[in-house]
């Protein structure tokens, strides 16, 4: 069995292209099924009963979400099996995802994000960076994977804007606010040239204090101890820079396709919880001033 997971890890990343954190994701739900089958049953000979009485059982303790996400690395699995003429059928094909309710992300008004900002200590030697990350993120409405891969290369200031290297290695040019442009070259000016850099990060913008590459623990830590400063009560997070950058958008105007473009998302469907968010935005305001709501 651990050879056709190593078959399916090469798939994965070589004809698939995921990311690595996703090939982590599958291989965590392969572990799962086969904990739950026990160490006798080899998974090539499971049935859609044994799919289901599994999906049963982690009902208990883990969101729908998270239920879907194990049924998609099975049925991927499975799916590669199939293409290497190791078995017939396919025993998550005819299992329906479990039903989720879509939750609206967290959003900061303008005013908030303002407040994060001016939250940062400029004395320390990381508030310029720290400030360039914020600006950037928000600017461009960038996963905390892509800002950290962000390259001095990537950068294409005078026609206004930067490469970014998004899900699955798929690279996508995103217009970056002038505003943005400031504080980055005021960060690489005055921040990071002081830096001793290690060679394999020379050409990696954001750099930890010791010269490397920043992680993703470290840009969420950045942000809960500026949301904590300023005194914000929601759960702030990366993401909710980039939630905040798209429905900012589109409360202005902008076109679902164009805000799906400079998202890197696959799919419109994926960028259409933004429309949810502004009607939701929409009801509160009928509600707050409509005169027949004050009677």
């Amino acid at each position: 069995m651990d050879n056709y997971i190593e078959q399916f890890t090469y798939y994965l990343k070589l004809e698939r292209g995921v990311a690595e954190n996703t090939l982590v994701n599958y291989l965590y739900d392969l572990e799962k099924l086969q904990q739950f089958l026990g160490s006798d049953v080899d998974m090539l000979h499971v049935e859609e009963t044994d799919i289901r009485n599994f999906i049963y059982f982690i009902a208990d303790f883990l969101a729908p979400s998270t239920q879907a996400r194990i049924l998609s690395s099975l049925n991927h699995f499975y799916n590669f099996l199939i293409l290497q003429n190791v078995i017939e059928n396919n025993p998550v094909t005819f299992i329906e995802l479990p039903r989720q309710t879509r939750k609206l992300p967290v959003v900061l008004s303008v005013d908030e994000i303002d407040l994060l900002q001016s939250s940062i200590n400029f004395d320390k030697d990381e508030g310029l960076r720290n400030d360039a990350i914020i600006e950037t993120m928000y600017s461009c409405g960038l996963r905390v994977s892509e800002v950290i891969g962000i390259k001095l290369s990537d950068l294409y200031f005078d026609e206004g804007f930067i490469k970014v290297m998004g899900k699955g290695s798929k690279q996508r040019f995103v217009p970056i606010a002038s505003s943005a442009v400031k504080k980055i070259n005021n960060y690489i000016k005055e921040s990071r040239s002081h830096l001793k850099i290690k060679p394999e990060a020379e050409d990696i913008l954001f750099l930890n204090r010791r010269g490397a590459q920043l992680t993703r623990a470290m840009i969420f830590t950045i942000l809960k101890d500026l949301t904590k400063i300023a005194g914000l009560t929601k759960n702030v997070s990366p993401h909710t820079l980039r939630h905040s950058f798209a429905t900012h958008l589109l409360e202005n105007g902008a076109d679902l396709r164009s805000i799906q473009l400079m998202l890197g998302h696959e799919s419109i469907t994926t960028t259409e919880v933004y429309l949810h968010l502004d009607k939701q935005k929409l009801k509160q305001e009928v509600e707050k001033f409509h005169p027949w709501n004050n009677k």
